[in-house]
């Protein structure tokens, strides 16, 4: 990690409701417990109003990746979060990203992206899978997929292969996992 977390400038980043917050110590305490529901909420709730973000939210994400990046995530926050800051980041009345958070928060997509491909070589529940998903789009300059992808619900999805692919009519529900497992052949 090459972030200065003793640097003046945190005593001045706002998140996603301009106003001042410093996400350190509520990110610190996710290195115990990474799957802290009311932290993740205290989170969500700082760093992203309605679209906005801000510059906490820009440096929380460096600092997630840091402080989660030894192991893989037990669910879909820590991506969804980083995928959300990161669409929301290119909505025009949203800040750039500061000059002193730049080169880590690259350095922080590039190692967010490494564990969501990790991740989604073992099995995870949909969640995971999906802000995963948007993770590797996003990590890969695929903005639009990625914000298609985080920003989705599963009546959504179904909505859209009904239309595009009659999927309703023409494919099955069943949920067949194939990694690790045999399929069966032709005629069982």
């Amino acid at each position: 990690m090459t972030m200065d977390l003793k640097d003046r400038r945190w005593n001045e980043v706002r998140g996603g409701y301009k106003d001042l917050y410093d996400p350190r110590p509520t990110i610190a305490s996710l290195a115990a417990n990474d799957a802290d529901d009311a932290v993740w909420a205290e989170l969500w709730n700082e760093l992203h109003h309605q679209g906005d973000v801000g510059d906490a939210s820009y440096a929380a994400v460096i600092l997630l990746a840091d402080t989660l990046g030894a192991r893989p995530p037990r669910d879909w926050n820590l991506f969804a979060l980083a995928s959300t800051i990161e669409v929301e980041r290119h909505r025009r009345t949203n800040p750039p990203i500061p000059e002193w958070l730049l080169e880590d928060y690259r350095r922080a997509w590039k190692h967010l992206v490494e564990m969501a491909l990790t991740s989604l070589r073992s099995y995870a529940d949909p969640s995971l899978v999906q802000a995963a998903l948007a993770v590797v789009a996003l990590g890969n300059n695929s903005v639009k997929l990625g914000a298609l992808v985080i920003g989705m619900d599963s009546s959504e999805l179904d909505e859209i292969l009904n239309d595009k692919s009659a999927w309703r009519d023409l494919y099955t529900d069943a949920v067949e996992q194939i990694a690790g497992h045999e399929r069966p052949g032709p005629g069982g």
